[in-house]
């Protein structure tokens, strides 16, 4: 089984366009500021939606929408943990905390603009190949 598309949550659509599509150069599939930002990754979709908008039955699927963080994590090969936490630095971006596993995977969490928590993390944190 695999993941189709990952939904976090955000009510600045423009602050998190920026974040998404400039900082980590994600691929936006589709921006709408009153209502989502679709992104192209790997085999997957990610969708930033406005729960103040999902929540209004108005879009031909069932409402949904939550409150507080929400947390998702990129994949991160080997020697690229650092580099990402230089570019996420030089762009201010506070690094809440590394993590060295038992295993040896390394871990990065940062927030993104609407305080959801991001990582990226070595495949081999689930034993998966990456």
């Amino acid at each position: 089984m695999k993941i189709l598309e990952t939904v976090l949550y955000a009510e600045d659509l423009h602050a998190a366009h920026h974040f998404y599509v400039e900082l980590l150069g994600l691929e936006a599939i589709s921006f709408n500021p009153e209502r989502s930002l679709f992104l192209r990754l790997t085999g997957s979709v990610l969708i930033l939606f406005r729960a103040t908008k999902t929540i209004i039955p108005d879009a031909g699927v069932p409402p949904h929408g939550c409150t507080g963080q929400g947390h998702m994590a990129f994949a991160a090969g080997p020697g690229d943990i650092e580099s990402w936490k230089q570019r996420l630095q030089a762009a201010n971006i506070e690094i809440l905390q590394e993590i060295t596993w038992e295993n040896g995977a390394r871990s990065l969490y940062f927030p993104d603009p609407s305080g959801n928590l991001l990582e990226f993390a070595e495949p081999k944190l689930w034993d998966i190949e990456g």
